[in-house]
């Protein structure tokens, strides 16, 4: 029985509840998202790492030509291709000894790249950033929490540099009108869609 218990425990996470919160739901490029873990334990384990888990995945559609065993010949189908564009696992806790009532916090700061893309969601293309907090355990399974999907948008105020100097100067944003991206008002076609500013 005992080796029945061992073998059960390789294929089952352990007993911890993990709760995910971050500071708010709408993060600018160059910003840190910041918010806590809180781990709670009914088991207890030796943990590897507690660490955050973030991502930032586009998806697009694309034409394929894919083999069609009915048809006998290839035919064009729509499929979805996806392409990891950031990653990053900040570790909150290295090796650690959980207890049955264990039960503690850990705040994060974890920041999103200037250069990187915004959230964007339109029918032919998607861009989306989400995080999650894990519990690694040797020999079996992580304990994940839920996964959050957090919005990052462009920064409202840019910076301009010359000659080694920093100007900063205020761009006002508007909404393109077909696919909801943000854009500078002064742009008189949307640098995402490439439709005309209306």
């Amino acid at each position: 029985m005992p080796l029945l218990d061992k073998f059960m425990k390789k294929l089952t996470p352990p007993k911890a509840t993990l709760s995910l919160r971050v500071s708010r739901n709408s993060f600018a490029l160059g910003e840190s998202i910041d918010g806590d873990l809180t781990v709670s334990s009914s088991e207890d384990f030796d943990a590897e790492q507690i660490r955050c888990e973030v991502r930032c995945v586009e998806e697009r559609k694309v034409l394929r030509r894919i083999y069609d065993e009915r048809l006998k010949h290839e035919v064009e189908r729509e499929v979805w291709e996806s392409a990891t564009l950031y990653s990053a696992n900040p570790i909150l806790s290295g090796p650690i000894h959980i207890n049955v009532g264990f039960n503690k916090s850990f705040p994060f700061s974890i920041g999103i790249p200037a250069t990187g893309r915004p959230s964007y969601k339109s029918i032919d293309r998607r861009v989306k950033w989400t995080i999650k907090g894990v519990i690694a355990v040797k020999g079996r399974l992580d304990r994940v929490s839920e996964t959050i999907e957090v919005d990052v948008v462009q920064p409202s105020v840019a910076p301009i540099v010359k000659e080694k100097e920093v100007v900063i100067r205020e761009v006002v944003m508007i909404q393109c009108q077909y696919c909801g991206t943000l854009i500078p008002q002064t742009a008189t076609t949307c640098p995402h869609c490439g439709a005309p500013r209306k």
